[in-house]
């Protein structure tokens, strides 16, 4: 796997993590204008770092997120949720 697409699955899930922690606060917090204003620039992020990585290496799920260029665009890697990055070379 190229390094950059590693580099660019790890920021996306540092991002989700962080938008799945911020909605989890804003749950019992939702009157938190501090909370919320980092939810969004998380989500904004998160969306810009997910539409990067489809465009440079395909799809992040299997179904009805990425429209398909002409002809069907098909992942001949292994999924993102395949990547063990344990094993990678370079991993820390």
């Amino acid at each position: 796997m190229r390094p950059e697409r590693r580099q660019l699955l790890i920021k996306i899930m540092a991002e989700e993590f962080t938008a799945i922690e911020l909605n989890l606060y804003l749950d019992t917090h939702p009157e938190s204008k501090k909370a919320l204003h980092l939810y969004n620039e998380t989500v904004e992020r998160l969306e810009h770092l997910k539409h990067r990585y489809e465009d440079e290496f395909g799809p992040l799920t299997n179904f009805g997120y990425a429209p398909s260029d002409f002809p069907w665009q098909w992942v001949n890697e292994p999924w993102p949720w395949e990547i063990n990055f344990a094993k990678e070379k370079g991993a820390r």
